[in-house]
């Protein structure tokens, strides 16, 4: 069956729709600690799809996370972030890397350690953000 809108699936067009809810009304902060949330229930999928041989999956929620840490590099403010920036600069870039790595050899030990990293970064996060 084809579809006439500009997504293939209806399923691509819920994923949209639900993600435009969710960040709609947030502040910056607010969308990146979805930004996180979502890097982590990615990086868990991943290993779940890895340990069930589920590859097609594990490529889309790796790729989602790959994605999701270049947001989160990008959007780091190295003015005003100072040393911090640049410390965060270097953990997605090696989260990347290990990223790329777990996925050639589909071990889901090293998605779920990636998550744990990202989880304590975005516990942190809150916890500045919420003062």
């Amino acid at each position: 069956m084809r579809y006439s809108s500009a997504f293939a699936r209806p399923e691509d067009t819920y994923r949209a729709v639900d993600l435009a809810g969710r960040t709609g009304g947030e502040d910056p902060a607010g969308l990146v600690s979805l930004l996180y949330a979502e890097a982590s229930r990615a990086l868990r999928t991943a290993a779940w799809a890895a340990e069930h041989r589920r590859f097609d999956v594990k490529s889309e929620r790796v790729t989602r996370a790959l994605s999701i840490l270049f947001a989160l590099e990008g959007g780091l403010d190295f003015d005003k972030g100072g040393e911090v920036s640049k410390t965060l600069a270097r953990v997605y870039q090696g989260a990347r890397a290990e990223l790329v790595e777990a996925s050639l050899d589909a071990d889901p030990k090293r998605f779920i350690a990636i998550a744990e990293t990202i989880e304590e970064i975005a516990a942190a996060w809150e916890t500045v953000r919420r003062g």
